[in-house]
């Protein structure tokens, strides 16, 4: 009998370890599959003129060249308007509008998380209902309000509806109502006040949420090209300039795979750096009253 169960304990073991090892597999294929965009796209920017345009295109480069990206300096040396003032604007539009995102998203979400108010409902169907609309719908309303206050060709045109992204705000209550209310009556009966609350127990508790919003936010405002707000040179963003830039034609082919890497780089570096701290703080964050 002794050997009988051993036998079938061994045998769960061994299935265990095969379907893990099956399904790490399965999920190694499907990952280097989706890798090889982000390949495709690195390799491009390193590629002589000739092989771009290469038919079938060729996944990996033969012959490794930085000619890309000297061109790319030496086009933007010639503007009128140093590189350095569109990196600026870019920063200080995504920074700003990311930032700030996540503080009026979170202090928003919290009294309709944790405190039962009138209209408190009302208001939260209100922003559920809005993530049905797309960002064409609101785009004339939002020009229309941004042209009212006199903020058109500002930066400000740009940041200030960023920051009313309702998922945002969606996102941040359903996080903050898992928090258990005995925590924070235990921090008003130590005489904490309400925003020592929100900043020093609530936030750090809500820490998947704001990074998701993070990863969500940051390449969407990095990406942006100032659109129909913002019409003057000086206060263009990085990605406007470049997209400029592959307006030349094919002779600039492999300017603009430089210019796709280049633009790629930050996104992708944030979300690598932030993946890890979701998946940490998702595992750790579960509380219970």
């Amino acid at each position: 009998m002794k050997l009988m169960s051993s036998f079938r304990t061994s045998s769960r073991l061994n299935r265990s370890f095969t379907v893990s090892f099956l399904l790490f597999l399965f999920l190694a294929v499907f990952g280097c599959f989706m890798a090889l965009p982000l390949i495709y796209a690195v390799n491009n920017a390193f590629k002589p003129l000739d092989e771009l345009f290469i038919f079938p295109p060729r996944l990996l480069v033969n012959n490794p060249t930085l000619d890309n990206f000297f061109d790319l300096v030496a086009l933007m040396g010639n503007s009128w308007v140093p590189l350095t003032r569109y990196i600026a604007n870019t920063l200080l539009i995504t920074i700003a509008g990311t930032v700030g995102h996540i503080l009026l998203a979170s202090a928003a979400a919290y009294p309709l998380a944790k405190y039962r108010f009138l209209g408190a409902k009302t208001l939260f169907s209100v922003v559920v209902l809005s993530l049905m609309f797309s960002g064409h719908v609101t785009a004339i309303p939002n020009y229309m309000v941004m042209s009212w206050l006199g903020w058109i060709n500002t930066h400000a045109s740009v940041i200030v509806p960023s920051l009313a992204f309702p998922l945002g705000l969606f996102l941040m209550k359903q996080f903050m109502e898992q928090i258990p209310d005995a925590l924070l009556e235990a921090a008003k009966i130590d005489g904490a006040s309400e925003y020592r609350i929100y900043w020093s127990i609530v936030m750090p508790n809500v820490k998947p949420a704001w990074l998701t919003l993070m990863i969500l936010q940051f390449p969407m405002l990095w990406g942006t090209d100032g659109g129909s707000f913002i019409y003057s040179e000086d206060l263009k963003t990085l990605h406007y300039a470049l997209g400029q830039i592959t307006l030349g034609g094919i002779a600039r082919a492999g300017v603009g795979a430089a210019i796709a890497l280049i633009l790629m780089i930050v996104p992708i570096t944030l979300f690598i750096i932030s993946q890890s701290n979701v998946i940490q703080t998702m595992a750790t964050s579960g509380m219970k009253d």
